[in-house]
């Protein structure tokens, strides 16, 4: 069941969460899981990667979580291991947006809310001299108004642990849209240990980006995402693709699962995130089993809350 089919309006959306945040975490995920995957949630012996993500938010208490989760924060980390040299370059953090000088950024450049998820926290302007100012400025301050202890949809608790959010202007990244555009390399990474990943390209306005899923031999694997559109064109091997495996090696060893998301601009790493419940833990297969597969990779540690 796709609930944003059923109640298309963002805001009513929000609304009907808000005010169903007093509803504990586990209830709440089991109702949630139930409607979005259309079966129970296991969280006493999990065996679906989807089912061990909802147990990896219940009771996987690492405090370092919270500093990997925000945008800017995170590069302290990256850097801790030796790899500043992946980390694309950053403007500006602020905790407001009147605080931003617009005149002393280039003419292209990306704002992204710390701690905002997908492509609801991120704003590209390829031209500031043709966007809407006004509008930049309510987005950003509808971020930064956001409750700093407020339970998100998916109860992914390092992102309301009270750390506020900040907007982060970085630099644009140029890319060749006959080439796909600027592709993500996003790996799942298991104790240290990158096993799959995600290939996505033709990012379009108004459309889902290609998803491929690849074996870490980077050999195009014959499952989809169910819920989004499968890659078409055929992606190449980057010449450097084993440093991007080692980078992933290095940024996820502190933790029992993490996916690392790089870029790769003709030949050029760029660090993007760190994503420790990718798609809230409720995207979907095809065919499923590849959900099984993937939580065989997922050996869930001890509880830390």
């Amino acid at each position: 069941m796709d609930y944003k089919k059923i109640i298309k309006k963002s805001e009513i959306r929000k609304k009907i969460l808000d005010t169903l945040s007093f509803i504990p975490d586990v209830p709440m995920l089991k109702l949630q899981y139930y409607i979005k995957q259309g079966h129970k949630l296991n969280l006493k012996t999990p065996q679906l990667y989807t089912e061990k993500l909802q147990w990896y938010k219940l009771y996987y208490n690492n405090l370092l979580l919270i500093k990997c989760v925000d945008k800017y924060d995170v590069r302290e980390y990256v850097k801790s291991k030796g790899l500043q040299s992946i980390l694309n370059k950053c403007y500006g953090v602020f905790d407001h947006a009147d605080e931003i000088d617009f005149d002393s950024l280039p003419t292209s450049f990306v704002i992204k809310d710390t701690l905002g998820g997908g492509s609801r926290g991120v704003l590209i302007i390829q031209d500031k001299k043709r966007c809407d100012k006004n509008f930049l400025l309510r987005q950003m301050n509808y971020w930064t108004n956001q409750s700093s202890k407020r339970r998100n949809f998916g109860r992914e608790w390092p992102y309301y642990s009270g750390k506020k959010h900040r907007i982060m202007v970085e630099k644009y990244l140029e890319s060749d849209p006959a080439e796909g555009g600027l592709i993500d390399y996003k790996f799942f990474c298991f104790n240290g240990e990158p096993k799959y990943l995600y290939v996505i390209a033709d990012r379009e306005i108004g459309r889902n980006a290609g998803i491929g899923i690849f074996n870490i031999k980077f050999e195009r694997l014959p499952y989809d995402r169910a819920d989004e559109r499968p890659l078409e064109r055929e992606v190449s091997k980057p010449k450097n693709y084993e440093l991007m495996v080692n980078i992933s090696r290095q940024l996820s060893r502190d933790f029992p699962h993490a996916r690392i998301d790089l870029y790769n601009i003709a030949g050029k790493i760029f660090f993007s995130e760190i994503t420790f419940y990718p798609g809230s833990g409720y995207m979907q297969f095809s065919p499923c089993d590849f959900d099984r597969i993937l939580g065989e990779e997922f050996m869930l540690p001890p509880r830390l809350k």
